[in-house]
């Protein structure tokens, strides 16, 4: 169903793709657009137990592009070193393929904008956290990815290096 990776030596293993979603901090979201053109935003989420989480305003070309078609990628990239005597760039990068929804039970929606403002404001108190996510509450849309392949690559030069 999903394509393998052609350069067998710079794949990442899961563990190295995981790691990569759990310590990045932003990726690219493509979707099924408007007349079926590529729609890629950028987006802040949360990766946790398989599953990526985004939130979002309840309107708009991204919530539009879900409703329309279950199917997205979502791509990090880990690292992007340019090395300009070899006219090219030491990277490291993942792509998460899955089902993609918006969330409707609102104890998942909870947990879900909980991991990300944990996430992007681990010594927040937990009192202003809930205040924030309460004040919030009724303008959030939770968006969920359901992983079904993860693919990740890096660069030769790095992969030489293991």
């Amino acid at each position: 169903m999903f394509r393998e990776m052609r350069r067998k030596k710079q794949v990442l293993s899961p563990e190295e793709c995981i790691e990569i979603l759990e310590k990045g901090t932003a990726g690219v979201l493509a979707l099924s657009g408007d007349q079926d053109y590529p729609y890629a935003v950028p987006i802040s989420y949360v990766y946790h137990d398989s599953k990526l989480f985004f939130h979002s305003a309840q309107s708009g070309h991204k919530i539009d592009a879900i409703r329309k078609c279950g199917k997205a990628s979502f791509c990090v990239i880990d690292q992007n070193h340019i090395v300009p005597e070899e006219y090219t760039t030491y990277f490291r990068s993942v792509i998460a393929f899955g089902q993609i929804h918006i969330m409707e039970n609102e104890k998942e929606m909870r947990d879900a904008i909980e991991r990300l403002a944990i996430k992007y404001d681990p010594d927040d108190t937990e009192t202003n956290r809930n205040a924030v996510m309460d004040r919030g509450w009724g303008r959030l849309c939770m968006i969920q990815l359901d992983i079904e392949h993860l693919s990740g690559k890096e660069a030769i030069e790095l992969a030489q290096t293991k």
